[in-house]
């Protein structure tokens, strides 16, 4: 028994100071090796960042795209009637808006109301008068200011009684440029600076109307042309131009829709939203023609279809309050993002079909 026990002894000897010797070495390896106690405890440097690098610049509410400087323009959108009819063209200062809406008014001819925010545009027009449709079309966007030269009683009366914010500049040569070359009825014009300069202590942006997304939604079928004849002086024609990524506007589908400035008319979406018309009861003219109303609001709807990135999307469009922005919704009942960039929304009596070319 002894002798088993001494073997044990023995045996265990190689082992326990391996142990002891492991340790050993441990123990100086540790001390040459870990830093002293006051750097365990220093902070590590973070890395360097800048905010342009971790934060998306400010986007344009109406638009989507990154706002100029780098902040959204503290002031809210402004409206800007402009004549359509043939002696008006060309006009100033449409490729600076925002978002153009293009609506029907007597005599099948139509109107722009150009929405600025984000951008300033120098020379605008020519300015024309109000339509009692402009409050169902800039409702939606909070207080918006509309400028426009003069109007019959009753559309001022309920443009005073609306959300919109009167801008008639008509009451003041001061609010008017006159462009050499332009004469009356089209020789009015006025600028983002002067309109806004009317209502200094308007500081709040409007809300979006759409959301943005750059690649569009699946489910589109490629067009190449969007044709809606409006009538003999509004045959309008866009063009999907894949190098620029825009639809551009055409009149009688060969003559570029051409600004003063040499800029032809182009938006990134166009909208051709379908709606109930109907006439009067005022007289607009002298020819007898009536108002055009426009069913617009409350709990409105219709058809519609959405165009970008050359692409036609089928939509329904419903709009619940005059100060609610109008849902685009796909088949699902999905709202539809828009590219970022210019929205044209065609306001098109529903009499009127527009046509596609794959």
């Amino acid at each position: 028994m002894a002798n088993s026990d001494e073997h044990r002894t023995r045996a265990r000897r190689p082992l326990a100071w391996s142990v002891l010797a492991a340790g050993l070495a441990g123990l100086v390896l540790s001390a040459c090796s870990s830093p002293p106690a006051h750097k365990d405890a220093a902070p590590k440097p973070k890395p360097t960042t800048t905010t342009s690098s971790t934060a998306p610049a400010p986007a344009c509410p109406l638009t989507g795209l990154p706002a100029p400087g780098g902040s959204v323009p503290q002031r809210p959108a402004m409206a800007v009637k402009i004549d359509n009819y043939p002696a008006g063209r060309p006009q100033s200062g449409l490729d600076k808006a925002d978002i153009v809406f293009e609506e029907p008014v007597e005599g099948g001819i139509t109107r722009f109301a150009a929405v600025f925010q984000c951008q300033n545009a120098a020379l605008i027009g020519p300015v024309r008068s109000a339509r009692n449709i402009d409050i169902g079309i800039l409702g939606q966007l909070g207080n918006p200011l509309i400028a426009h030269v003069g109007g019959i009683d009753p559309v001022i009366a309920n443009i005073e009684a609306s959300p919109l914010v009167n801008v008639d500049i008509g009451d003041s040569q001061s609010l008017m440029i006159h462009p050499a070359g332009r004469v009356a009825p089209d020789s009015d014009y006025t600028s983002t600076a002067i309109v806004y300069g009317t209502h200094p202590t308007m500081t709040t942006p409007p809300q979006p109307l759409f959301t943005y997304t750059a690649a569009p939604p699946a489910g589109g079928t490629p067009v190449s042309l969007v044709h809606i004849d409006f009538s003999g002086t509004s045959n309008v024609t866009w063009k999907w131009n894949a190098t620029t990524n825009t639809f551009q506007r055409y009149y009688n589908y060969l003559t570029p829709d051409m600004l003063a400035n040499g800029v032809q008319n182009a938006a990134a979406n166009v909208v051709v939203q379908y709606v109930q018309i109907s006439y009067g009861p005022w007289a607009e003219n002298s020819e007898g023609g009536l108002e055009v109303q426009a069913d617009l609001y409350p709990d409105a709807s219709g058809t519609a279809t959405v165009f970008r990135n050359g692409v036609a999307i089928p939509a329904t469009w419903h709009r619940t309050t005059l100060g609610s922005p109008t849902q685009y919704l796909d088949a699902a009942g999905n709202p539809i993002p828009m590219a970022p960039g210019r929205t044209w929304v065609e306001l098109v009596p529903n009499s009127i079909i527009a046509t596609t070319t794959p």
